[in-house]
């Protein structure tokens, strides 16, 4: 039997988006969010961001036409791996790889439920930062000093048609462990949380006509949303009210989101 990918952290999510310099300015006055490196290249224009102690890996293509229908969307997630081990389970498994740079791969999302993984043999989060002359601000900084108060990823939502079917690939693919089976009655859905490394990878399947179920409807399955966690909700709320982003209800009761379209067109939500 090939091995599981056994991941040793989530290195980064990687999302297009349409702005390059828009983008990175918005996160920046919204989230105070560290500009980490500058990647332009011949395809698209592509750079690190940093807030939470969560990475985000940006793309934006010099023309939006082919993604236009589409539009701002989360394309997939870095995981450091033995990539021996990534290559060997993705050919065992007959999954696809749509970009390959040697050191770093991405996988055929329509083999992995939406998701183009990314696989890459080193850690981001222990670099020295060259546009910082610095490592990144440590995770106290974010939960102790910066007015949002963020303690780091609480989960990654994906959306998926079946729960099962989707629970299986990860489970065959990864070296997982599944911490729960719930209800998100906002959603008219069912949730199905793993962790997988040092995140927790939600899936999310429609039980029935609902906001998720017109979500796949439009946009396929794929990660929909990252939502981070805080050390305070109401103090969370607050900080958003304050920068003119009135919040909107989460998936769930005690969580929160900033509306897409004051978002650069993605989901972000945060609970305690």
């Amino acid at each position: 039997m090939t091995a599981r990918i056994d991941c040793v952290r989530l290195n980064h999510f990687n999302v297009v988006l349409r702005n390059f310099d828009a983008s990175i300015e918005h996160f920046r006055q919204c989230y105070g969010a560290e500009f980490l490196v500058d990647i332009p290249q011949r395809e698209w224009h592509a750079g690190l961001v940093t807030f939470g102690d969560v990475i985000f890996e940006i793309f934006c293509p010099h023309e939006f036409l082919l993604n236009s229908r589409y539009g701002p969307h989360f394309i997939g997630l870095e995981y450091q791996a033995d990539m021996k081990v990534v290559r060997a389970a993705l050919e065992a498994s007959g999954i696809g790889i749509v970009r390959d740079i040697g050191p770093a791969l991405h996988t055929d999302p329509s083999a992995c439920h939406g998701i183009a993984f990314e696989f890459y043999d080193g850690s981001f989060h222990e670099r020295t930062w060259d546009l910082l002359g610095r490592k990144m601000l440590p995770p106290d900084y974010w939960r102790n000093t910066h007015p949002l108060g963020l303690t780091g990823l609480k989960r990654c939502s994906i959306a998926v048609r079946s729960l099962d079917q989707a629970g299986e690939f990860f489970e065959r693919l990864f070296k997982v462990t599944k911490l729960y089976d719930s209800h998100r009655e906002s959603l008219t859905a069912r949730a199905r949380g793993y962790q997988l490394a040092d995140s927790v990878i939600e899936l999310v399947a429609p039980t029935a006509p609902g906001a998720l179920q017109t979500y796949i409807d439009r946009s396929g399955e794929g990660i929909r949303s990252t939502v981070f966690a805080v050390r305070d909700i109401e103090q969370a709320k607050r900080y958003f009210l304050e920068r003119g982003l009135a919040p909107v209800a989460g998936d769930e009761e005690r969580a929160f989101g900033i509306p897409v379209n004051r978002n650069l067109g993605i989901a972000f939500e945060f609970a305690e």
